[in-house]
């Protein structure tokens, strides 16, 4: 894609807006609409807006930055405008600052710098990210429910899974957008639905991620529902995550494969495994950044509670698919749907270089259930818990210089503050169950 090309295909498709979309620090997609006729100015950079207003970007006296369109990121959105019948392009934009700079604030920018890091080590990250989400329907006023919709469990089929033409139309539209979708199903619990798209490079993952959450809200507001990414909107049920399924290249050969071992991986996969391991608890504020996330974080329900990886069963943190050559990968299970896909990635990255920098060597596989075993055990075995809660998450992040590097100073201290406001709001609200349990008790 070139300028002649954006040009050509804004003529033919006869566009008329056109979105310049980035990422704020906690995870959420902004945009600003310009008319099409603004189309040279935007991809010269000539466009700036207030970050001060966006969270945890700047001071209100640095407020001026600017928005760069990376070209790779060119797409004609399938909506037409009902006022206008123009169609839409979006570009997924860098964020600099009004010295030319990039800004360091921008998370799209942390993941770059550790993919550089990794890339000047000779590596380049390949991810397959499985996101699940649930649908509501809406009620009368048009204002979500949390009346699931089906009955249906894992695999279920028409007319038990009732969420099944929504889910076809969200295929085809995201393939009509260029995705490669992989498979698409419902999923454990009723109104849960999975959709797994093709992996590839780091960025471009995170890029998908970000537009694949507004393509399924987009779609099932059309069918007269609510798609929420939130992990665990009812209790008793299984919550949503987004398996992150992980490989380093190099040379276009995958690195986390060796056919002289017994199990195909290699070394350097090894210690991949290990870094990851050793920083998990920080890396888990930023993979399920919300006081909701750690609702899922509970045993029972296929969700990694524990610090440790496997060939086959899915209690631990990492699991190992049985796939080998260019398919050998690692699944890091704790990440959800909320996590920002940017920081996500950079913080899991950055971690597993530390790993092969240092040569750690992860502790043996567990293939037992973790689940079923009592706390004597797990000491047996070493086996540390992720945090319960997201303010001890926060903590640890706190103490790891790692992570920490990944993210920058500035996304660091901002996303720390953010955390520890959503964390003092949730704990000094009373809840529901607090009226439950003790209102007519004492």
């Amino acid at each position: 894609m070139n300028r002649e090309d954006i040009f050509r295909i804004v003529a033919e498709e006869n566009v008329k807006f056109i979105r310049l979309q980035f990422t704020d620090i906690v995870g959420v997609m902004k945009s600003i609409s310009i008319p099409v006729e603004q189309l040279d100015k935007a991809l010269d950079g000539e466009l700036m807006f207030d970050g001060s207003s966006i969270e945890g970007f700047v001071r209100i006296e640095e407020s001026d930055m600017y928005l760069i369109p990376d070209i790779n990121t060119f797409l004609v959105l399938p909506w037409t405008s009902p006022v206008s019948a123009g169609k839409t392009i979006r570009f997924i934009c860098d964020i600099y600052g009004s010295d030319g700079k990039p800004f360091i604030g921008c998370p799209r920018y942390a993941l770059d710098k550790v993919l550089r890091e990794a890339n000047d080590m000779g590596y380049s990250m390949k991810v397959g990210p499985e996101p699940e989400f649930f649908m509501f329907p809406l009620d009368d006023k048009g204002r979500p429910s949390l009346v699931t919709h089906d009955k249906a469990g894992y695999f279920d089929m028409p007319p038990v899974d009732r969420g099944e033409d929504a889910r076809r139309e969200m295929v085809e539209t995201l393939q009509n957008m260029g995705f490669e979708v992989e498979a698409a199903h419902h999923e454990t619990a009723p109104g849960q639905h999975e959709i797994d798209f093709k992996y590839t490079d780091a960025l471009k993952t995170a890029d998908n991620i970000m537009t694949f959450r507004i393509v399924v809200r987009t779609v099932a507001q059309m069918h007269g529902l609510h798609a929420t990414f939130m992990p665990k909107p009812i209790v008793g049920i299984a919550g949503s995550g987004m398996h992150m399924h992980i490989s380093l290249f190099k040379d276009g050969e995958n690195i986390f494969y060796d056919a002289s071992k017994e199990d195909g991986l290699s070394d350097l996969c090894r210690y991949f495994i290990a870094g990851v391991l050793k920083h998990a608890r920080a890396i888990t504020a930023i993979t399920s950044p919300t006081v909701n996330s750690y609702k899922r974080l509970v045993p029972g329900y296929e969700a990694p509670v524990y610090i440790a990886w496997s060939y086959r069963n899915r209690s631990p943190l990492i699991r190992i698919p049985a796939r080998r050559g260019i398919g050998t990968r690692i699944e890091v299970r704790s990440p959800d749907p909320t996590c920002n896909p940017y920081l996500g990635l950079a913080v899991i990255l950055k971690a597993g270089l530390d790993g092969i920098s240092k040569q750690l060597t992860p502790p043996a596989p567990v293939e037992k259930n973790i689940y079923e075993m009592d706390l004597a055990s797990r000491n047996e075995y070493g086996i540390l818990s992720l945090p319960e809660n997201l303010y001890e998450a926060i903590k640890e992040l706190q103490q790891d210089d790692i992570i920490q590097e990944a993210l920058g100073t500035h996304i660091y201290s901002r996303f720390v503050l953010a955390k520890i406001k959503e964390w003092e709001k949730f704990s000094t609200r009373v809840h529901q169950w607090e009226i439950d349990e003790y209102f007519e008790k004492f």
